[in-house]
């Protein structure tokens, strides 16, 4: 397939708002996809590269070469250049790979040239999301939509499924090749997330007067352990292997009376007195293997479901039943939880558990599966203040005792239809650390620098806690946060799993101040 093919595509996306029109534009360049090509096509479409750092910038972009008047390119060789590219390190690489990227942006007409820069800074603003995509893929293969949900789920990504449903000869096959994504041991699975509320009683009244099960909302990472047999292996919220820097994880796997099982759970380092340490000291242990780090802070597994047990998938069990098998096998490694239908029950706890240094809870549907990589119904969050994870899209130069750091962040929180919606910006609550490691941090997303400001790829999660919200004729999502400040930042939450614009508007739509002065800016 042309390249031109996917970039016509992105620019037919980019202009529908159109829900059905984006399916159906991404499902017939699907069809039109050879099987070898889909895994880079899929990717394209969700608005990424392969490749996970390829080093090039926008500094780096600034001075490529001329369009060229007819397309040549083919997605795989384009694939192969970017390859190429990130595989370039040491003395001499940076110029190697400029010179590269030249070379691909020569051969590229505009329209190629427009994807490619969005591809590489991050921000396609065409809509589509992963989602959308595993819904183009069912109505390309001609299968039901939720066989190829359930199979992404448990493949842990988009583009092998897309693969195997495309790659077969009739809807029959296809959806036999979707059944042959199991859960595997060693295999990590997306994560079955939460939705939110903005109290306890309204979560519990949500299920109807069901039961439910509140567990404590720790104040840590999420993990995902599997083990088979002696070999154990530990991944965080995105899928990423940490295994190495967490032996004392792998050590209490290794200790329970099982050979083979899959646990979901939190990570989270605690103080002499059982209180959680800062989730900063909890965040810098997970991400290094270094012995002097390690000795200084130790974390500790809590699991609060487990999918499969020595041969058996407990994925479609009911909450209740899963628990009880994880009751057995992980003794005391259980986040603590409560059954209730009551209201005032689950209050009690949640005020516990804050007063405890927790994050709030989690309500959970105790009659329920496992949703493997969707944010439904089924698990409700509250926390006990008003905060929303939204995602850093530019950052301004600081001033006076902060110059020369990058300070105050422009917030914005997710479009469904793709791209962000700005909130406001803010500068309060940052430590002197906090303001060091950004500065570093955002130096590496820069996409554009005005000499005030720095435009940044969409990738850093920040949890934002607020007083309220207020209407403003300011921002295009006509909400702005009412003295924002940061609680702290959230690389264990990939862009995708940050807070939508609609459920800031929901949580508006309760209580909303009129415009005022700029409160966003602290």
């Amino acid at each position: 397939m042309m390249l031109a093919e996917v970039a016509a595509t992105s620019s037919a996306l980019a202009a529908t708002s159109s829900r059905i029109k984006k399916r159906r534009l991404l499902a017939d360049l699907l069809r039109r996809t050879e099987p070898e090509e889909v895994p880079v096509v899929a990717r394209y479409l969700a608005g990424e590269l392969r490749q996970r750092r390829t080093g090039l910038g926008w500094r780096s972009l600034n001075g490529m070469p001329s369009p060229a008047a007819e397309p040549s390119l083919g997605v795989l060789d384009v694939d192969a250049a970017f390859e190429r590219m990130a595989a370039l390190a040491g003395p001499g690489s940076a110029a190697a790979r400029i010179a590269l990227a030249a070379e691909l942006f020569a051969a590229a007409t505009a329209e190629e040239q427009a994807l490619l820069r969005g591809l590489v800074a991050g921000e396609l603003r065409q809509g589509a999301l992963d989602s959308l995509l595993l819904d183009a893929v069912a109505e390309a293969a001609g299968v039901p939509a939720e066989a190829v949900r359930r199979a992404a789920m448990l493949a842990g990504g988009t583009e092998p499924v897309a693969e195997a449903a495309l790659a077969a000869d009739d809807p029959e096959a296809a959806l036999a090749a979707l059944g042959a994504f199991g859960l595997t041991v060693g295999r990590p699975v997306r994560p079955m997330l939460a939705g939110s509320a903005p109290d306890v009683a309204a979560a519990v009244e949500g299920f109807g007067g069901r039961g439910v099960i509140v567990d404590a909302k720790l104040d840590g990472i999420r993990i995902q352990v599997h083990r088979a047999g002696d070999l154990v292996r530990v991944y965080t919220r995105s899928l990423d292997d940490i295994t190495e820097r967490v032996p004392e994880i792998v050590a209490v796997v290794q200790r329970m009376r099982v050979e083979d099982a899959v646990l979901d759970g939190e990570a989270i380092a605690l103080d002499e007195a059982g209180r959680p340490r800062p989730f900063q000291e909890t965040a810098a242990r997970s991400a290094t293997s270094d012995a002097e780090v390690a000795s200084a802070v130790t974390l500790t597994p809590f699991f609060f479901d487990v999918l499969h047990v020595d041969g058996r998938d407990l994925l479609d069990l009911p909450l209740m039943e899963r628990l009880a098998v994880l009751d057995e096998i992980a003794p005391g490694n259980v986040v603590e939880r409560v059954s209730t239908a009551d209201a005032g029950v689950a209050q009690d706890a949640f005020a516990r558990w804050v007063a405890a240094g927790q994050e709030g809870v989690i309500v959970k549907d105790a009659a329920a599966g496992y949703e493997a990589g969707r944010r439904g119904s089924a698990w409700v969050k509250v926390k006990p203040r008003h905060a929303l994870d939204l995602v850093v899209l530019a950052v301004e130069r600081g001033s006076g005792r902060r110059s020369g750091l990058l300070s105050n962040i422009h917030l914005g929180a997710r479009d469904p239809e793709g791209g962000f919606v700005m909130l406001g910006k803010t500068f309060k609550g940052m430590t002197d650390e906090m303001l060091a490691w950004q500065t570093r941090r955002f130096s590496e997303l820069a996409v554009e620098d005005d000499g005030w400001t720095v435009r940044l790829r969409p990738e850093q999660v920040v949890e934002i806690a607020f007083d309220g919200l207020q209407r403003s004729s300011r921002y295009p999502g006509g909400l702005a946060l009412r003295f924002a400040r940061v609680l702290r930042y959230r690389d264990d939450k990939t862009a995708a799993e940050a807070d939508t614009i609609d459920a800031v508007r929901a949580l508006a739509s309760t209580r909303t101040e009129t415009d005022g002065p700029d409160d966003t800016v602290a």
